[in-house]
């Protein structure tokens, strides 16, 4: 049994459209259509019901999909092994990244970018939920985020550093003066906060619904950067991690006193598969930013 025989199975399974199929493995539709052929016979058995309109998995293909999901995996950590010995002088490396972690990725891509000139960086930035979904499709090789609040069985969450949800405010703010701040102080003042979906509004909308607590918001936006220059030119406050004022001179965080406040910034990866050197290299770097070189936990060691 080749494996371009499962990978073919595999990529059928995932889409139930062998034109779709074949396109994705750039292969003619016949060519591909003859793969499954030869690997049914091979099995000696009929692994997809076909129709002119229809394909779908029969009971031999639904019992072969996860071992042959498992064996592909398995050759592609094989593979990574191998790629690992050249030395990083080749290769790609695709990080998930949530925006809540813009301010320690500029000195970490400046390092890494100088120490491995030949590895191409695809860095993504979207909402957790869809780079945990990507990463789930072995799209990304890991996720830098905060740690879910839901439960993904399939996903290992490594801690970095631990947060506080915070208000950010200009200094000159009446809010900059509290050593910390309840949510009952702020209803009076005017708010642009991160968008819905966005982990820092995740937890906001969660302690907002316990305590039914209304916030008076002006606005919303779904990156970080120009939500902070909003707060400077404007005098409204948001609601961030207190690590986006890391590197920040005039802006201040305030924590929320609430027990459900407290963040925790992680690395994302999938149980089970092997965690390349370019990856293990990017960490490593990333864990000697001024935020988490002091946090370093025993799983990178």
């Amino acid at each position: 049994m080749e494996l371009r025989s499962l990978k073919a199975f595999v990529t059928a399974a995932k889409r139930l459209n062998f034109s779709e199929a074949a396109k994705e493995m750039c292969v003619t539709q016949s060519t591909f259509s003859q793969t499954i052929k030869q690997l049914e016979e091979e099995l000696g058995t009929v692994l997809f019901y076909r129709t002119s309109h229809k394909v779908s998995l029969t009971k031999a293909g639904e019992e072969l999909l996860p071992f042959a999901v498992t064996t592909i995996d398995s050759a592609d950590n094989c593979s990574r092994r191998m790629n690992d010995l050249r030395e990083l002088k080749c290769g790609s490396l695709n990080i998930g990244v949530t925006h809540s972690f813009n301010m320690v990725m500029h000195e970490t891509l400046k390092d890494y970018m100088k120490l491995y000139p030949d590895i191409f960086l695809n860095i993504v930035y979207k909402p957790m939920t869809e780079l945990i979904n990507r990463m789930m499709n072995h799209e990304l090789d890991f996720v830098l985020s905060f740690r879910p609040k839901d439960n993904y069985p399939l996903i290992e969450s490594h801690l970095l550093f631990e947060d506080v949800l915070s208000v950010i405010v200009r200094r000159d703010s009446p809010l900059a003066k509290h050593g910390k701040v309840s949510l009952a102080d702020l209803v009076d003042y005017p708010a642009v906060l991160p968008a819905k979906g966005l982990q820092a509004r995740n937890v906001l909308d969660r302690i907002l619904s316990e305590t039914n607590t209304q916030l008076n918001v002006r606005a919303e936006m779904d990156e970080v950067t120009p939500l902070l220059r909003l707060v400077r030119n404007t005098g409204l406050y948001t609601v961030l991690s207190s690590s986006a004022t890391e590197d920040v001179d005039d802006l201040v965080a305030i924590p929320i006193n609430h027990d459900g406040c407290h963040m925790e910034g992680c690395v994302q990866t999938l149980k089970g598969v092997y965690k390349n050197m370019a990856s293990k290299e990017f960490i490593r770097i990333l864990c000697e930013t001024s935020l988490v070189k002091k946090r370093i936990t025993d799983w990178l060691r």
